[in-house]
């Protein structure tokens, strides 16, 4: 699993019975509260109450407009949970495979919102997003945080002219004269956590931050700022308004992330189980992402002998080894095995060069098939969740 941002803290669960201890990762930071008139979780003296809204419904909540919302949709549809609208307009779908789940279109961030109100039991959101508005609560934690759409980072940007024609990094950003108490670096951006809390930790001092939604990048040119801090995909639109990003000024690396509200996977009938079907959904369509599976007929003294010849080249190995198994015909009116076929999966990249290999060997009519795979297997992710499935008991969190 790729590693989660550092401000996302690792919390040890102790479980009793057969599950080992593991790690999950779960934030430490302060509950930042958030008003809703359905939800029933508040702050008492400082505190986040424990209670979650008493309904039957599990909700999940997708981004409601833009290229995350069709991704999203498109990776549900691929993992056989396609969402049904009755009317496009409306806010609220259903996915048939899962019968207690509803569907919520929310904007990203309200989804974050949500989710910590306790409106929401699942979200899938940005990174960026979960960071920034979730600030670290200890309720959220980020079941999947890769699932391959979305990547974008977050990064400081200033202008290649004028006094900074010659600053390349942070460093060199901090160290100008220029900035003092009566003239700080002006940023403008969306991000008013991240960014404040990035300043911070690599020592700009004097730095002042104007709020803006859209259009960032024509906020120097303006005069209005020295400085974005923003979400770059390509970098293309920084370049064509004469910005340029500098060493260590990303703030993080981001894409779309499963996101989940602790205290709905613990207290919510049928969350736990809805949420592990969707991760193992998802982790085997992402893992079947550009593999194959090859089928070759191949001649032998026995299947083991089939099998170490296939496992004598790496490239033919597949994820686990190969699967051999006698094929049988009707000789003098017996079943005789004359064969074995032999399945390995192997990657897009290296699916010609194991089809010639395989064709190397002694084969009847040199028979080879290729096919798109799918496949069914326990991830880290998956164990990291059933950690959460094995009524745990929380220490020195």
């Amino acid at each position: 699993m790729s590693p989660l941002q550092p401000y996302f803290q690792q919390c040890l669960f102790s479980v009793s019975g057969p599950c080992p201890s593991l790690y999950i990762s779960v934030s430490k930071r302060s509950f930042i509260s958030c008003c809703s008139s359905q939800s029933q979780t508040a702050v008492v003296n400082g505190k986040l109450d424990s209670r979650i809204a008493e309904r039957d419904e599990i909700r999940l909540g997708l981004p409601s407009k833009g290229r995350m919302a069709a991704d999203t949709l498109d990776l549900l549809k691929d993992c056989q949970l396609s969402v049904k609208q009755v009317n496009p307009r409306q806010y609220v779908a259903q996915i048939p495979q899962l019968s207690n789940l509803g569907v919520w279109f929310q904007r990203p961030k309200d989804i974050v919102r949500k989710l910590l109100s306790g409106d929401l039991d699942l979200g899938i959101v940005g990174l960026d997003t979960v960071s920034e508005y979730g600030q670290g609560n200890e309720d959220l934690i980020i079941v999947h945080d890769a699932l391959e759409y979305g990547d974008c980072h977050l990064s400081l940007a200033i202008p290649k002219y004028g006094i900074f024609e010659n600053i390349n990094s942070l460093k060199e950003l901090a160290r100008m004269p220029q900035w003092t108490v009566e003239k700080p670096l002006r940023v403008a951006t969306g991000f008013t956590y991240l960014g404040p809390k990035f300043m911070k930790e690599n020592g700009l001092k004097h730095v002042i931050f104007s709020t803006a939604d859209g259009a960032l990048e024509a906020a120097p040119a303006m005069g209005i700022a020295d400085a974005i801090l923003d979400l770059v995909s390509s970098g293309t639109t920084l370049r064509e308004n004469n910005l340029k990003e500098i060493e260590g000024g990303v703030v993080l690396e981001s894409q779309a992330v499963l996101v989940a509200s602790r205290k709905a996977l613990i207290q919510r009938k049928g969350a736990l189980d809805t949420t592990h079907e969707i991760l193992e959904r998802f982790e085997a369509h992402l893992r079947a992402i550009g593999q194959f599976m090859v089928t070759a007929n191949m001649r032998g003294s026995s299947a083991e002998e089939v099998a170490e010849r296939i496992l004598s080249q790496p490239s033919l190995a597949g994820l686990q080894g190969p699967t051999v198994s006698p094929v049988f015909s009707k000789r003098d009116g017996k079943a005789v095995a004359d064969c074995y076929a032999t399945v390995i999966c192997v990657p897009k990249k290296a699916l010609y060069k194991s089809v010639q290999q395989l064709r190397a060997h002694p084969q009847p009519k040199r028979r080879v098939g290729v096919n798109e795979q799918g496949f069914h297997f326990c991830s880290s992710r998956l164990v990291n969740l059933n950690v959460v499935w094995c009524r745990l008991e929380v220490v020195g969190c």
